[in-house]
This record gives C-alpha cells, sequence and structure tokens, in this order.
C-alpha cells in the first residue's frame, strides 16, 4: 500500500448536490460558483496557537472536513475522506494599517480568495486567515468550497471551535459525543425508492417545457453582485401573523410571493423556481448534529391563478411542498431528465432560499473569553438568481444575481416589488389584486413616457385641408407618375367630378366605398374622391387572392366598388370602371363639393389579418388621421419643398402616412410602382430623380435600399427617412450611416398599428448611438397617446419589466367594423385614465419600458402564428414580405387574438 493510499480513511458517492456543484465548478472553473466566505471580527485577547489547534481538533472529528473528490476517467465520482489533513490557517499582523487601509486589504483578500478558488481533489477545501487589527481585535476568514457542507453546518462547525478554543485556553481536554458521519447519509440515500421519486417528479412537472425566465435590463458584466432589503418590524409582524392566520408556514408565504412575482415579471400564469430543502431526514437520528452537503435544490412548479382567494392557494402551495418534501433526495439533474424542458436547459433560473437558522444571530454574543461580531456569510452558486429570506425582527431579504443578466438597479426595485407583494398579499383576497408596485411607483410608471399628454384642434376632414393646398398653391405638383406631374387644381378638379359622380349614386357619410385599383393617379383620385362624397375608402390591394378580395367585400358590404384596369366582377355592388366610365364621370363639376363631413366621420377601413387568418376591417375617422399629423407636426415640420414617395400598398396603413403627409403640406408624392417597389434599383433611381425628402421604409424594405444604395451612394436629397412596420434592429443602420457620416438624413423609429392609426411611439436616432448598439427602442409615445405596459390583469408593470403593451389616445380607431364582440375584447376599458368610456387598445406586442423612459419593443406574446392550419415562424412570413405586400398583414399585424 502506497502512503497515499495509507492516508485514505473512506472512500464513497457524493449527494445529490455534491454531483451537481462538482460538475458546475468543473465546467466553469473561472466563475466562481460555489465559493463561499465566512467573515466576523473577534474581539478579545485570542490565543492564535489555541484558536488553530481548535480548529485541528474540529477537522478531526468530523470526516467531510477532510474530504476531496475524484470524477476523472470515473463513471461516477467519489469522494475521498483523508485520515489525517492539516488545517491551513495564516496570520497577519495588520495594526500597522489604518483603518480605511485595513478595510480595503480585507477586500482585496476576499477578491482573490474567490478568485483562486479549490482544486477539488486536494483535501482540505478551505483556508483559514487571521487578521490581527489591533491588540484585542482580529479579523477572520474562512474561505470554504460549498461542497462540504451546508448553512445549517456552518454554526454547527463554528460552535464546535470556539467550545474547543475555550477548552484549550484553559488547559482542559474537551470530550463531545461523536457525530455520525456523512457517509451515514449517503448509505440512507441508496436505501430509496427512485422509481416512486421518478413516477412523481414526472407527474409534477407534466406539461412544463421552458423555464420561467426574468428578461430584465442588463450590463452583460462578468461575476455576481448582491442586493438587499429589510422589511419593517410592523411589516415583520405582519407577514407572520397572515402566515398563522392562513395555517401555514412564513416559507410557504414567501414561495407564493416569489412565485407571484415570476409571475408578472415573466407574464406566465405556470411557474417554476427552486427551492432549497434541508435533506435531512427524520428518521436519520442524530442528523441535526451531523456535518455535510444535506441540502437540495429542487423544483416548485406554481400555477398563479388570478381569481384563486390567497388562502386558498397558499395552503394548496403548501400541501404541494409537503409532498415534495417525500423525494427532497431526488437528484436534480434525474428530476430534470424527468421533466419537459430540453437537454442542456436549466430547469429553473432563480433559486429561493429560506434560513431560518441564520449564523449570525447564533453566534453573534460573547464565546467565553472572545466577542463575536459582524458575522457575515457570502457565496455564489451557478444560477442567474439566488434569493435568500431570512426571517427575524426585521425580515431580511437579499437576492445574489448573475451581472451578466441583472443589474444593481433592476434587482433593487425587484426586491422592492418582493416587499410590496408581501404587504399586498396580506391585505387582498384574491391572488389577481395582489399588487407588484407601490402606490408611489405605479403613479411615476403611468407617467413614464406619456408626460406629454395633449389634445389638437382639428379640421372637419381630410379633404378641407387638402382643398386649402389647392387653394395656396393650384399649379404646385401634386403627384409624380411615370411621365405624368399632375397639379394639385388637376388632382383636385378631377377628384371633385368623381366626388359629384358618387353622390348621386347615392354614397354620403358613413359609406364604404371598395377601391380595387393599381398604383396610379386614379388609384389618388379614386381616394379624394371618395372622402369629397362624404364617403369612406376601403383600399383593397388587386393582388390580394380572389378569395381574400370575395369576402372583405362581402364583409364590409360596400354598396360600390371603384376600380380601374383591373377586371373585376361583384354582382352585390355597383361597379364603376374608372377606365371605362371615365367620359360620363367628366361631364360632373369640377367645383368643390359642399362639405357633409366632420371629423368624427368615417374616413377609411383597413383590414387586417388576425391569429386564425379571417380578416377584420379596422375603422378609422378623419379625426384620427387629422390628429397624428398635428401631433406629429413639431417633430417633422412637412412642409410644400417635401417630395413623398408612395412606396407602400395603399391596403397597407403606412400608405395614409405617405398619402396625406404628401397632400396636406403641399408636397409632391411619387407613386411608385409595384414592381419598382420589389427592385431596390429601380426604386433608388426614382427616388433621386424625383428629389425624394421624405422616406417611408419598413426595416426589411430598407436594408435592400442600403444595398442597392452601397454601389452608388450619390445624388440623394433625402432629409427625414421613417421607420414603420416592423421591429427595427439599431445595428441594421450602421452601413448607411458609417457611408454618409454627417450628410445622413435624419433617421426616424415609430411604432405602430393600424388600430391606433399608422403611428404611436417616436424615436429620432442619433448616429452615435448606432455603432454597437443592440435591441428595438422605440421611443416615447406621441403626445396624444399613452402606451402602458400591463400584466394579465391589466395591472401596471415596472420599468424593466415586459409586458402587453396597451395604446389609448385620439388615436384610437372605432373598432372592427360588424365584429363588436371583437371589439369589446380588443379595445377594453382605461383604468388609468379617469375619463369616462376612455379606451386602450390591447396590441398583443410585447414591450418594456427602460430605465431611461425610452420603451423597447421585445416581441410578440406569440411567437408563432397559425397560417391555414400549419404553424409557421414568424421568419418565414417576414421573408415572403419580399414577394408581397400584402403578407406584411401577418407579419405586423397578427396579434394572437382569439378570432370570434
Amino acid at each position: 500500500m502506497t502512503e497515499k493510499n495509507k492516508n485514505v480513511e473512506a472512500i464513497y458517492p457524493l449527494s445529490p448536490m455534491q454531483q451537481g456543484m462538482l460538475y458546475h465548478t468543473v465546467y466553469a472553473p473561472e466563475s466562481g460558483a460555489y465559493m463561499q466566505q465566512v467573515t466576523c471580527r473577534l474581539n478579545g485577547d485570542l490565543n492564535v496557537v489555541a484558536f488553530e489547534e481548535a480548529w485541528q481538533q474540529v477537522i478531526n472529528r468530523h470526516p467531510v472536513l477532510r474530504s476531496a473528490f475524484l470524477w476523472r476517467d470515473l463513471d461516477n465520482p467519489l469522494q475521498i475522506v483523508g485520515r489525517t489533513v492539516k488545517v491551513p490557517l495564516q496570520f497577519f499582523d495588520w495594526q500597522t494599517f489604518s483603518a480605511s487601509e485595513q478595510r480595503i486589504e480585507i477586500e482585496k483578500l476576499l477578491a482573490a480568495e474567490r478568485a483562486r478558488g479549490f482544486n477539488l481533489a486536494q483535501a482540505p477545501l478551505m483556508r483559514l486567515f487571521l487578521l490581527q487589527l489591533a491588540p484585542d481585535s482580529y479579523q477572520f476568514i474562512w474561505n470554504r468550497h460549498h461542497i462540504l457542507f451546508d448553512g445549517w453546518s456552518v454554526p454547527l462547525v463554528l460552535q464546535e471551535v470556539f467550545a474547543f478554543y475555550e477548552a484549550g485556553c484553559r488547559g482542559e481536554t474537551l470530550k463531545l459525543d461523536q457525530p455520525r458521519p456523512f457517509r451515514d447519509y449517503i448509505a440512507w440515500l441508496k436505501q430509496q425508492d427512485m422509481s416512486r421519486a421518478e413516477a412523481y417528479w414526472r407527474k409534477a412537472l407534466a406539461g412544463f417545457t421552458t423555464p420561467t425566465r426574468l428578461s430584465l435590463e442588463h450590463t452583460g458584466e462578468n461575476g455576481y453582485g448582491e442586493e438587499q432589503v429589510r422589511l419593517s418590524v410592523g411589516q415583520s409582524e405582519q407577514v407572520q401573523r397572515f402566515a398563522r392566520e392562513q395555517q401555514v408556514t412564513v416559507n410557504t408565504v414567501v414561495q407564493a410571493a416569489w412565485a407571484l412575482l415570476l409571475s408578472r415579471y415573466s407574464g406566465e400564469e405556470d411557474v417554476l423556481f427552486g427551492a432549497t430543502v434541508s435533506g435531512r431526514p427524520a428518521g436519520l437520528a442524530g442528523v441535526e448534529q451531523m456535518i455535510g452537503l444535506f441540502i437540495n435544490s429542487l423544483p416548485v412548479r406554481v400555477r398563479v391563478s388570478g381569481e384563486t382567494q390567497v388562502g386558498t392557494w397558499l395552503r394548496e402551495l403548501q400541501s404541494q411542498v409537503m409532498e415534495l418534501r417525500q423525494y427532497e433526495y431526488s437528484p436534480l439533474v434525474e428530476v430534470q431528465g424527468w421533466s419537459d424542458v430540453k437537454r442542456g436547459q436549466n430547469l429553473f433560473d432563480s433559486l429561493v432560499v429560506f434560513d431560518n437558522f441564520p449564523v449570525g444571530e447564533n453566534l453573534e454574543k460573547k464565546e467565553g473569553s472572545l466577542e463575536i461580531r459582524d458575522v457575515e456569510v457570502s457565496g455564489n452558486n451557478h444560477l442567474r438568481l439566488t434569493l435568500t429570506a431570512i426571517p427575524s425582527d426585521e425580515f431580511w431579504f437579499l437576492i445574489n444575481y448573475d451581472k451578466e443578466y441583472f443589474d444593481a438597479a433592476s434587482i433593487r426595485r425587484m426586491l422592492g416589488h418582493l416587499a410590496t407583494v408581501l404587504d399586498s398579499m396580506c391585505a387582498n383576497s384574491r391572488v389577481s389584486d395582489v399588487r407588484l408596485l407601490s402606490e408611489a411607483e405605479e403613479a411615476q410608471v403611468l407617467r413614464q413616457g406619456n408626460e406629454r399628454r395633449a389634445e389638437y384642434e382639428v379640421a372637419s376632414s381630410l379633404t378641407e385641408l387638402f382643398e386649402r393646398q389647392v387653394e395656396r398653391a393650384p399649379e404646385a405638383t401634386a403627384l409624380l407618375w411615370e411621365e405624368q406631374q399632375v397639379s394639385y387644381a388637376e388632382l383636385n378638379a378631377r377628384a371633385n367630378q368623381l366626388g359629384h359622380y358618387l353622390r348621386r349614386l347615392g354614397v354620403g357619410p358613413e359609406s364604404l366605398v371598395a377601391l380595387v385599383i393599381e398604383r396610379s393617379v386614379e388609384m389618388v383620385v379614386a381616394v379624394l374622391g371618395v372622402l369629397k362624397a362624404g364617403g369612406a375608402y376601403l383600399p383593397v390591394d388587386p393582388a390580394y387572392p380572389g378569395e381574400r378580395v370575395r369576402f372583405m367585400l362581402e364583409d364590409a358590404g360596400a354598396s360600390v366598388v371603384l376600380t380601374s384596369g383591373v377586371e373585376f366582377k361583384d354582382g352585390n355592388a355597383r361597379v364603376v370602371r374608372l377606365d371605362q366610365e371615365w367620359q360620363g364621370i367628366a361631364a360632373e363639376p369640377e367645383t368643390n363639393l359642399e362639405s357633409v363631413t366632420v371629423a368624427d366621420n368615417l374616413a377609411y377601413v383597413i383590414y387586417t389579418s388576425g391569429s386564425t387568418g379571417r380578416p377584420k376591417g379596422m375603422m378609422i375617422t378623419h379625426r384620427n388621421v387629422l390628429r397624428l399629423f398635428a401631433t406629429s407636426e413639431q417633430h417633422f415640420h412637412f412642409n410644400a419643398d417635401d417630395v413623398w414617395s408612395l412606396f407602400h400598398s395603399y391596403a397597407f396603413d403606412f400608405s395614409v402616412w405617405e398619402l396625406w403627409g404628401a397632400l396636406l403640406y403641399g408636397g409632391k408624392l411619387l407613386l411608385v410602382k409595384y414592381w419598382e417597389s420589389r427592385t431596390p434599383s429601380a426604386f433608388l433611381e426614382q427616388v433621386r430623380e424625383a428629389g425624394v425628402t421624405v422616406l417611408n421604409q419598413t426595416p426589411s424594405a430598407f436594408r435592400q435600399l442600403q444595398h442597392a444604395e452601397a454601389e452608388e451612394p450619390s445624388g440623394l436629397k433625402l432629409r427625414v427617412v421613417i421607420f414603420g412596420g416592423e421591429a427595427l434592429e439599431l445595428s441594421s443602420l450602421k452601413p448607411w450611416v458609417e457611408r454618409h457620416g454627417a450628410e445622413a438624413p435624419q433617421l426616424v423609429n415609430m411604432y405602430g398599428i393600424t388600430e391606433t392609426t399608422v403611428h404611436v411611439t417616436y424615436r429620432r436616432l442619433q448616429a452615435s448611438e448606432i455603432e454597437g448598439a443592440s435591441g428595438k427602442v422605440i421611443g416615447q409615445a406621441l403626445d396624444d397617446l399613452v402606451l402602458y405596459i400591463l400584466d394579465e390583469q391589466m395591472q401596471v408593470l415596472p420599468a424593466g419589466v415586459a409586458g402587453e403593451m396597451y395604446v389609448g389616445g385620439a388615436g384610437l380607431g372605432r373598432g372592427y367594423l360588424g365584429r363588436p364582440e371583437l371589439t369589446a375584447t380588443r379595445f377594453v376599458p382605461d383604468p388609468y385614465s379617469g375619463v369616462a368610456g376612455a379606451r386602450l387598445y390591447r396590441t398583443g406586442d410585447v414591450g418594456r419600458y427602460r430605465a431611461s423612459g425610452e420603451l423597447e419593443y421585445v416581441g410578440r406574446a406569440d411567437e408563432q402564428v397559425k397560417v391555414r392550419g400549419h404553424r409557421i415562424e414568424l421568419g418565414e412570413i417576414e421573408a415572403a414580405l419580399q414577394q408581397h405586400e400584402g403578407v406584411r398583414e401577418a407579419v405586423v399585424l397578427v396579434r394572437g387574438e382569439a378570432e370570434q
């Protein structure tokens, strides 16, 4: 037998938690995970030799303190107990340092030890430091790897150390009962029925497929941070009293509060987090005094039902946790394998530790000749976030977090929200009534981004403002089409003729006239003519499938259909073929019609597609459109010198912005043929030749234009490029900004929705922020709109937390044509405005307010949509966008709502 083998006292397997810690330590040795540090101040005349000997005696008593771990070339890792292991106590005399220098040096030592870590194959897996700060004052530092023992064991070890120390100082020999070794627990584990555990966990976790994520703002730094909060004595007493009243443990109340916070933060009703269980089986005699790693971290799955009574919910959770305790010996790696979560993903990202045996409170006292003060325990695990709850007269919560995923401000807010949830749980009967935000924070969040709420006076109709431009400059060019230049006077005259004609056909206020016309001068004439007659237009893209066209016309019940250059039949409506019947229409007067329109009359209906694919017509009034330009005026200062392009299909609401942005300000409008809009080089040439100054683009279309423009970057006269229709990734603009530098046109991002009239937010982009930018920041709501981030219960979510975006204010359209039930579902009462009848539109989009107050677009509530019975990724639809404009509705307007 070799000398090395002679020193081996025992060899046995690892506990479930030891296996996990070994894996994560070996997998990421530089992470500092599971490096534990205990520090305290020792006041008195300390005998260093006796103190070191006391530690050696404790190490001799407990085999686990002499353990190392072997895993290389082994099917299953083993822990090796050495017969003798020397305690590594290092002493430093720092009395010559000032108090501030001592603090600095202590922090440097702690940081260096965390970075140093341990070689798990070499015992002992702990290092001791004793720093003399004054003749009767010492700082003690105990570094250890968590794989040796749990937090329960810490005070047991320290109490023995100080007991041996006092006996040694007195020259006495202390006799203590010999504790059971940790290997007895390992033997107990081998006797447990893993088949029963497997059956339990498979049932408990069935159907849970995705870890509950907490997606918050973060800096992406390395390392871990820690934040904490203390409840007041009154709050702490209230939580404890509430637990007694509901006949549950305080631990259950804390776990329920965390589950509710996770639910509100993640938007999920079915949440899962880890909980640390003591793992000390009641049937194992003497287990309370054993030193070792008994704890285990196991998943707690909680369904947060808003209508459930809080008390009932708590008792259900406690019953669930009590059942779980029968299987707390289950290895987490096995539990994860029994779940439906994919291999390679953590089953949970957050862990709740209820520390009902805090080290400090058990040790901060006079131990014989020494006074022990300022006991602190710190350490990290591999998880993104660990919440530790420490019950006391002032309930104490601390969160240890991975800086790669969270920042300090977000964690501080989270702790504040946890305190609010605990308060609110004690005061409310239903789960849905429990508050996440305090009243003061809710008021602040509601104001965030919505401070400029304004109302604007508008004209009676769009045509009224258009006619003012005709009077101002009748010979100015209104439209550019192929080789034609159509003046404002000519466009107005032709629209008047059509308007008189439609009036004779019975078109008036609230009449709906369908347009099935290719992009052309006739298309613009038709839009103006319908509005001048007092009606509202329904744009139907001729490229739509015949089935969709027929559905839209039948669903809308349009009595008149205008076409030009399109073969079209409809037996239920009067079809007016402008190309064939214009001679008769031209006999009508060219004079302006007497207006019969008021601002609240319908201006247009645009059909969008829902998750079932059944189109629905959104009704927008003149006032909705007029206030859009009134509230945007301060940002853009549109004028008669501007040249716009009608790039998008008139059945896509972005076209409303393009059409009226030109005609209401006396500018020129370049009409772009469909094939040219799909050929970046051809479109770019038109933009150059026409001298376009205001360009409106979806980000995907602009990416193609960037590539074409890179070949010949000169000749553009753009003063502003406005993005909409899709989420804009700022980094995609980097090539454009680099090419144009200081001469680059102003770039503006505007999030928008058909139901709220084209645009909702405004964000001016600075060239300096494009470099290295990430995310999809969409700015702040326009002045006459509000935008809230709410959860499923329509409660306000805090900054940094993603939720559904709700839009309110003057941009909200009437609702869906002929679908009052769906309108009531999507346009809901506004509980925050204080104005009777005020509504909010549920966008189905997910966003969050950054700490800066700007809104960030996160994604859609349902990242997949169902099209004709097949599930397809949104990325596939976006690719199809390049082939057909109409597909954009599936990309931008899919909201995941349940169709009626």
